[in-house]
């Protein structure tokens, strides 16, 4: 079987993902704010789609690589499909947004221009841009002559034309950066009766450009949105001199100037104008020029305020208190006792830094052993092991300075630790460590015992608000074994190391995977029941997926659940019609990754931090655990129904890409994320949880 033929492209199937977050701002079932926000999250990853995705097909052209397997076919024909799928999905994306507006308006929220601010809050606002925005912004007066300033790849810029009727028709051209970081991008104005008014920074800017370019003779004045995104590819020198942290401190910074990947413009834009940016910021016909609406920078629109009632958001679920996890006692004796799931967001992001506080001052806990890929900006996570290490605790911070984006935060922490006598790696040459791994030491006079955590997202108390993932807590001498070793191949890379549970990655796991799926394999073509199902963000090996194909021929059942990417083709009689894929998109990020395999009903689960691309599988440190407590089991046996049996928010993955909902309305409506939050809630009510405890969540 040729592999071409049966794979979807990535950059396709991402864009295909990414209509899926454009699909809940379509919803009409979705809370009206939260709609908008969702458009925030698709201009978002739209932009770091950009940065990244774009940016690496790019300079495959630009050195003239064929590239055919990492693409798909050839470069600059995948760049045109990309352009127009983008396109399409900005003309819905406009259609979309106007219909939210006009919704709002029923509500009684207006979201006004400077043409449209009532006639009794126009002073008020000419006196706000006065006193509060004019104050921030200085524009460059742009000149052919004169070398165009650069622009920075997050902000967005008003391309302004100014033209003078008197005593001769004058033209010039401005520059202005939108100062939404330090102002914000929305301001509310005072209300009028029931109805409530919000105008964005850039509009308030319109409003005040007579009063800003007041020193020269223009009498008309034309404003338009534009953004560059950059290439986000850092730039590692090979000065052997500088030491690694410098190095990466050095590729962010050149970061900023990376080369233009896209530029969005107004579409209503003067030829002129758009002719003079295009030339001066020296665009070819490689670069994407985007044309867009009025307003760019969605990404802002995830923090749109609400002015409204509270229905228009999506109603709070108050955090729920894992039954096991009591005050009063000893939560690493808790944990020794019994495998432990914390299931976020539902569970407080808290519960997770109970253990570490507790093991920080523990006077049996003698070293804390962590791996960290991304460091919120203000982490506690952080703050507690700094504490450890000046309680006199070993504490050593595997940190990886090369996730992407969160490069200067992973910088910050990582001396801060070194400067509190923590010690820490910056990961293994060649290798990016993506395990999420804790492994807490504990002696009780002769006796050694561990604490693990295994996760399948990153400690971060900030991305565990919205991000589904599981952290596993146990004691198992087994897998606490394998993690130590793990931590010793950190230290010394070049040990050999066999371990015993864990499949790790970049060595065992994909030969340990294929021996799962082969043995299902075997138990199919020998008449037994034989099954897999997996949940991951993105599916895209070559190899695996044509194992996969290979285990559907032999009578395998294969359920796929991938949130993001997914390059396999299901559904497809002679080769895949014993698979069906599934994305569930919704208001929080799916972002565990869980398999399971039948063996013959003896059913083996697993959790990791690995999805099936070939980076993880061969590029990355990653980990998958076996579960082996029969209540986590349960657990993830009870959640991967409730997504499989989820009408809402689910959808069809197919070859065509279109994103059809399952749903069934001859059945309740299921929503998977609501009913897994009410198991938990029903399993803490059944555990009797003290009511005072939970108050003080």
């Amino acid at each position: 079987m040729a592999k071409d033929k049966w794979i979807v492209n990535r950059e396709i199937s991402w864009l295909a993902f990414n209509h899926r977050v454009l699909q809940e701002a379509a919803d009409p079932t979705v809370p009206l704010i939260e709609r908008l926000r969702f458009l925030g999250i698709f201009s978002d990853n739209l932009d770091e789609f950009f940065k990244v995705r774009v940016a690496s097909i790019r300079r495959m052209v630009q050195l003239d690589i064929k590239a055919k397997k990492l693409t798909g076919g050839n470069p600059q024909k995948l760049l045109r499909q990309i352009q127009q799928i983008v396109l399409e999905q900005q003309k819905e994306f406009e259609t979309i947004y106007f219909r939210i507006i006009d919704e709002l308006k029923r509500e009684n929220i207006y979201l006004t221009d400077e043409h449209r601010i009532p006639e009794e809050r126009l002073e008020y606002a000419k006196n706000l841009f006065h006193d509060q925005v004019l104050p921030v912004l200085t524009p460059i007066m742009l000149e052919k002559d004169k070398p165009f300033p650069p622009l920075k790849d997050k902000s967005i810029y008003l391309a302004v034309k100014l033209t003078g009727k008197h005593p001769a028709p004058v033209k010039k051209y401005a520059l202005i950066e939108v100062p939404a970081e330090e102002l914000g991008r929305f301001i509310i104005l005072p209300g009028i009766g029931r109805k409530k008014f919000i105008i964005l920074l850039d509009d308030m800017i319109r409003l005040g450009l007579p009063d800003l370019f007041s020193i020269y003779n223009f009498s008309d004045f034309e404003a338009y949105t534009i953004k560059i995104t950059r290439d986000a590819e850092l730039d590692i020198d090979n000065d052997v001199s500088k030491g690694f942290l410098e190095k990466i401190a050095k590729g962010i910074s050149q970061r900023k100037k990376g080369q233009p990947v896209r530029l969005v413009i107004d579409q209503s834009m003067p030829r002129d104008l758009f002719a003079f940016i295009r030339e001066k910021l020296e665009l070819d016909v490689l670069d994407n020029v985007i044309p867009g609406g009025k307003y760019h920078n969605f990404r802002d629109f995830k923090k749109f305020p609400n002015v409204g009632p509270k229905r228009l958001e999506y109603k709070k679920m108050p955090v729920l208190h894992h039954p096991a996890m009591k005050r009063h006692t000893s939560l690493l004796e808790t944990i020794e006792k019994k495998d432990i799931f914390l299931h976020f967001p539902y569970h407080p992001f808290t519960h997770f830094l109970d253990v570490l506080r507790e093991a920080a001052i523990d006077p049996a806990v003698t070293e804390i052993r962590m791996t960290a890929y991304r460091v919120a900006y203000d982490s506690r996570v952080m703050n507690t092991l700094i504490n450890a290490c000046l309680n006199g605790k070993k504490v050593t911070v595997i940190i990886e300075l090369q996730a992407r984006f969160n490069e200067a935060s992973n910088i910050y922490w990582s001396k801060k630790l070194q400067e509190a006598g923590a010690t820490v790696i910056f990961g293994i040459q060649g290798l990016k460590v993506h395990a999420k791994l804790l492994l807490i030491t504990r002696k009780k006079g002769k006796e050694t015992s561990h604490i693990v955590g295994i996760s399948t997202g990153n400690f971060n108390e900030e991305t565990a608000q919205v991000y589904v993932d599981i952290v596993m807590l146990t004691a198992r001498r087994d897998l606490a074994l394998d993690v130590k070793d793990l931590f010793r191949f950190f230290e010394s890379p070049y040990l050999p190391v066999q371990y015993r549970r864990l499949l790790t990655s970049p060595i065992y796991m994909r030969r340990k995977l294929y021996a799962l799926v082969d043995r299902e394999m075997r138990h199919a073509l020998a008449g037994k029941e034989a099954w897999i199902i997996l949940k991951l963000n993105n599916l895209v090996d070559q190899d695996m997926i044509m194992r996969l194909y290979k285990a559907s021929q032999a009578g395998v059942k294969i359920t796929l659940l991938v949130r993001g990417i997914c390059s396999l083709i299901p559904g497809e009689k002679g080769y895949s019609e014993n698979i069906v894929a599934y994305s569930l998109v919704g208001r929080y990020l799916e972002h565990s990754r869980i398999m399971v395999f039948c063996n013959n009903n003896q059913v083996e689960y697993y959790i990791g931090s690995a999805d099936w691309m070939t980076r993880n599988l061969d590029h990355r440190v990653e980990i998958f655990s076996p579960v082996c407590d029969p209540d986590l089991k349960q657990e993830l046996k009870d959640i991967l129904d409730l997504e499989l049996q989820d009408n809402t928010k689910k959808r069809l993955i197919t070859k065509e890409l279109d994103n059809r909902y399952v749903r069934d309305h001859r059945k309740k409506r299921t929503d998977a994320q609501i009913e897994m939050y009410r198991l938990l809630h029903k399993k803490e009510m059944e555990k009797g949880v003290d009511k005072k405890e939970k108050k003080k969540e």
